[in-house]
């Protein structure tokens, strides 16, 4: 039997990168899982591969009728919810505090900070009539220490948000059963990450005692290990995960 044997999931941002590596990741453990991308094409192509227990629903993180209608899609499908992996995020233009545009720090905010509090607010119904479950919010080493050589606020600031309303609910639902814990991965080579950081030529892995990037499926266990029952003591924690870059 899979560790998340029993679990029924939503992932958000899984059509690509880490998404894609926890939707995986997931499906081999036991549980069911909804997949949420504005990705339709990629991300639709992955729940077909992963096959009956994946489900795939296209979505902004940002809208809360977006939200309501993957919880809705979800619990049609496999049942109630009760794991939450909120794994959606953009890096937006990297610019000095004082250059940057108010649409672009705002749009930054809505999908990596407002998509955030809504998928934790769209599962807590069902994860409370459960009688537990757990959220695992994916921030960045962004939410620990401020950014250095690439200046920006707007992620900086909403990764940092993430950390603080990832205890906040821990807090106010412990005594529910339900936990909430957030990651902070370093540089991990997805699409996203690679093209805003140019790994080859800019060298950003010299930044890094490992040496190098991670693979997106070397965050993957973290993340089933806070999903599932063998963390059931672990909540409101923020848990690094980047080589050891924050240690220098």
């Amino acid at each position: 039997m899979g560790r998340l044997s029993g679990k029924v999931a939503v992932i958000t941002g899984a059509s690509q990168g880490m998404g894609e590596a926890h939707a995986k990741a997931f499906v081999a453990e036991g549980a069911k899982v909804i997949l949420t991308d504005i990705n339709e094409v990629a991300g639709a192509a992955l729940a077909q591969a992963l096959g009956s227990d994946a489900l795939f629903v296209r979505h902004d993180v940002a809208s809360a009728a977006g939200w309501a209608a993957v919880v809705a899609a979800g619990e049609a499908r496999f049942g109630p919810i009760n794991v939450l992996v909120n794994n959606a995020g953009i890096i937006g233009p990297v610019a000095k505090t004082a250059d940057i545009a108010e649409a672009d720090f705002v749009h930054v905010c809505a999908v990596n900070q407002t998509g955030v509090f809504l998928g934790m607010q769209a599962v807590l119904p069902s994860m409370l009539a459960l009688g537990g479950g757990s959220i695992v919010n994916i921030s960045s080493i962004s939410g620990m220490v401020a950014n250095v050589g690439t200046p920006n606020l707007a992620y900086a600031g909403s990764k940092f948000a993430v950390r603080g309303m990832t205890k906040q609910v821990a807090v106010e639902y412990g005594a529910h059963n339900i936990r909430a814990n957030s990651v902070h991965p370093g540089y991990v080579k997805t699409p996203m990450m690679v093209a805003a950081t140019d790994e080859d030529g800019g060298g950003a892995a010299s930044a890094i005692p490992l040496g190098r990037f991670a693979e997106a499926d070397e965050i993957s266990p973290l993340v089933v290990f806070l999903a599932s029952d063998e963390s059931s003591f672990v909540t409101g924690m923020e848990h690094v995960i980047d080589g050891g870059m924050t240690a220098c």
